[in-house]
């Protein structure tokens, strides 16, 4: 089969690459919906490290999407049935006790191989998830969902039983959805979410209390917290975060900084804290995603950090909908139309 696959030769430059692609024991998918990362962006706008790019470009983009069996090409699915696509390529290591976003020699989509801006995409059966119900501009954060969903999961495996109290250091889409996911979890829990953005911070209706970073009461204090800030802000989120939780509480640490910051140690000692590391997700992490998406609920939380921009019918809204994006304070999804 001939795919046409939209490939970034360089920041702010999309070409199309003909590939010749043998399909052997795949499940064989035309994407219908994507949606826009930071790291896309980042790649889209060449604000990586230039080795980096020079080792990546070219390279399609977007890891986030979901779209439809092409029929006859699948005994696993049905044709036309509506599924998530899942961006790990994963390690032959095949390490029980490592998840699979984690094991050596495992890759990504979108970051160093070609991502979904494809006419169709090839994948093991195993990296695909049927979804039933969830219109396509839900169903294209399914990753970014599942990301949430995975940070949530290693604290509920790693943290103490004192589970009275969250707070989350940010106020982007990362932040909103492991706020929702929080919520699911432990609906009697108390959630609080802390950073800077008034207008993004108002979008957090379901929240127990907001606070401006720079105007947290003293006697503010949580079980167990998520920085999901990155970039220049982790450092002021983790110091934040390791003033006011308590005792014993468990962080888990999932905004990216391009550079290294510095880090209370001493504090971290004395109140014997957990800091967790959690990036991208596995297979489990999808599902539940998923089964979340199907909640009318949970869609009428999400709904209010998605923008859908016009349908992609050329190369021209490539370039249109990245524009948009850097307008967007949250998610900006679209349908696949190339």
């Amino acid at each position: 089969m001939i795919n046409y696959i939209y490939q970034l030769t360089r920041p702010g430059c999309i070409s199309v690459k003909y590939e010749d692609v043998k399909i052997e024991n795949e499940v064989v998918i035309r994407p219908t919906y994507m949606a826009i990362c930071q790291a896309d962006q980042r790649y889209y706008r060449g604000l990586r490290d230039i080795s980096k790019l020079k080792n990546k470009l070219p390279m399609a983009l977007i890891h986030e999407s979901m779209g439809e069996i092409l029929c006859g090409l699948s005994n696993t699915f049905s044709c036309g049935q509506k599924v998530v696509m899942i961006p790990n390529v994963k390690s032959k290591n095949n390490d029980k006790e490592i998840y699979e976003n984690y094991q050596k020699g495992s890759s990504f989509l979108s970051s160093g191989k070609d991502g979904f801006m494809r006419e169709f995409v090839n994948l093991n059966p195993d990296r695909v998830v049927p979804i039933k119900s969830a219109p396509g501009q839900f169903a294209a954060i399914s990753e970014f969902i599942s990301v949430g969903v995975h940070g949530v999961s290693r604290l509920k495996k790693f943290s103490h039983g004192n589970k009275k109290s969250f707070g989350v250091w940010g106020d982007g889409s990362l932040a909103y959805v492991v706020s929702c996911i929080i919520k699911e979890n432990f609906p009697d829990a108390k959630l609080y979410v802390i950073w800077r953005d008034s207008f993004k911070l108002s979008q957090f209706l379901f929240a127990d209390g907001t606070y401006f970073s720079g105007n947290i009461p003293e006697d503010f204090n949580i079980d167990h917290a998520f920085e999901c800030a990155g970039g220049e802000g982790s450092f002021y989120a983790i110091d934040d975060i390791i003033k006011y939780i308590n005792p014993q509480g468990t962080a888990v640490l999932m905004g990216v900084s391009e550079y290294k910051i510095a880090v209370n140690t001493r504090d971290i000692l004395e109140k014997g804290l957990t800091l967790i590391g959690s990036s991208r997700s596995g297979r489990e992490d999808f599902e539940k995603a998923v089964e979340f998406l199907e909640k009318n609920n949970f869609q009428k939380r999400i709904s209010r950090i998605i923008y859908e921009d016009s349908p992609v019918k050329t190369i021209s809204d490539i370039h249109r909908v990245f524009e948009t994006d850097l307008k967007n304070p949250f998610k900006t999804v679209f349908k696949w139309d190339l």
